[in-house]
């Protein structure tokens, strides 16, 4: 595939994600996908493998409420999607806001996303995960 396929399919998988569109997006991954997010002492920290570990990860972002103030931009080369962008939500369990500027590493083959590492505010996302 060419890299504004690559892109395409990035974007379809997070519509998807965005829409709680589970059929969508498990078409749109590969069946090892693996999606890191690091940190420690919020809800959606740690390594998702398979379609089981996505479902298990959706099942755990339905516990924050978060939008995406701007489109993300996506910067690609070959089998590797870029998403710069900024996020704003809550994590439903403590009330709390925060504010996240991320980058996702995705990477796409043979129309499927097959990797994704986040790189993202861990420390606010684990403040407002605090209890107060």
């Amino acid at each position: 595939m060419n890299t504004q396929e690559n892109v395409h399919t990035v974007k379809s998988f997070l519509a998807a994600m965005g829409s709680d569109d589970k059929p969508g997006l498990l078409a749109l991954s590969a069946e090892d996908i693996e999606w890191i997010i690091p940190g420690e002492d919020w809800p959606l920290a740690g390594t998702y493998r398979g379609h089981q570990g996505l479902t298990h990860l959706l099942q755990k972002a339905s516990e924050m409420e978060t939008s995406f103030p701007q489109p993300p931009e996506f910067v690609a080369q070959g089998a590797r999607v870029i998403v710069v962008g900024f996020a704003k939500g809550k994590v439903k369990a403590t009330n709390r806001t925060f504010e996240d500027h991320f980058v996702f590493a995705i990477t796409v083959r043979n129309g499927k996303v097959t990797n994704i590492r986040e790189y993202i505010d861990t420390q606010a996302l684990a403040r407002s995960s605090e209890r107060a």
